[in-house]
């Protein structure tokens, strides 16, 4: 089965440093698991991409386009295909009264959002801090195993695994034509985060959906619901 770019593909992989074998990122839970890197809030199994999109990184979506359902592959990509090389003008020196202001108390490690870019906190050292807006692998040279499981054709599929790659579960997805209706029942929790991922939800499956023209959100709320998150 023939992948190109812009096909909607469901794909497991695990990411490790080159350097020295550590895993940074894996789809697979025991994997996660055994190396204590399990978060409980993750959606581990397949994990959908879109072909030659921003969506995964550029060595993973070109390894791709050569693969076949079920195929497996080993790759060795390096900075450029990777995260990045390191930009030393995305480090800079905070004066800590900025973080007390915020109500904040920066500790190494720290990410932290300074104005819709994700830091890391390098250093605090006499009232200054040392941030890095550098993706944490850039610069360095990863191996991926990556298997690719399926291929999503149907447009009803596609939306749906538009909304799972936000973390949400719709009760029911219904297609007629170019239009779509999408369902969360009153089992589905409707909080702050919820609102967020509905609209990255439908923003993805306009930016990657030619054929979508619309697409209704209906929201079944209960009593109960209201009272538990009240």
């Amino acid at each position: 089965m023939t992948i190109k770019e812009g096909d909607f593909v469901k794909i497991e992989y695990t990411i490790r440093r080159h350097s020295d074998n550590t895993v940074v990122r894996t789809t697979n839970k025991e994997i996660a698991e055994k190396n204590d890197m399990h978060d409980e809030d993750a959606r581990y199994g397949p994990q959908l991409v879109v072909v030659g999109k921003d969506n995964t990184i550029k060595g993973i979506s070109d390894a791709i386009k050569s693969m076949d359902v079920g195929q497996e592959k080993k790759l060795e990509l390096g900075p450029d295909s990777a995260f990045g090389e390191r930009n030393k003008d995305l480090v800079r020196i905070m004066p800590l009264s900025d973080f007390r202001k915020r109500d904040m108390n920066p500790v190494p490690g720290m990410q932290i959002d300074l104005d819709g870019t994700i830091a890391t906190v390098v250093s605090v050292n006499s009232g200054r801090v040392m941030v890095d807006a550098n993706h944490p692998l850039a610069g360095e040279t990863i191996t991926c195993d990556v298997k690719v499981v399926g291929k999503v054709d149907d447009q009803k599929e596609k939306v749906k695994s538009a909304f799972e790659r936000y973390q949400l579960e719709p009760s029911s997805v219904e297609s007629n034509e170019s239009r779509v209706k999408v369902v969360f029942n009153s089992k589905v929790k409707k909080d702050s985060q919820f609102l967020i991922n509905k609209a990255n939800s439908v923003a993805f499956a306009f930016s990657y959906i030619d054929s979508l023209k619309s697409i209704s959100v209906d929201e079944e709320y209960s009593r109960e619901d209201l009272k538990q998150t009240g």
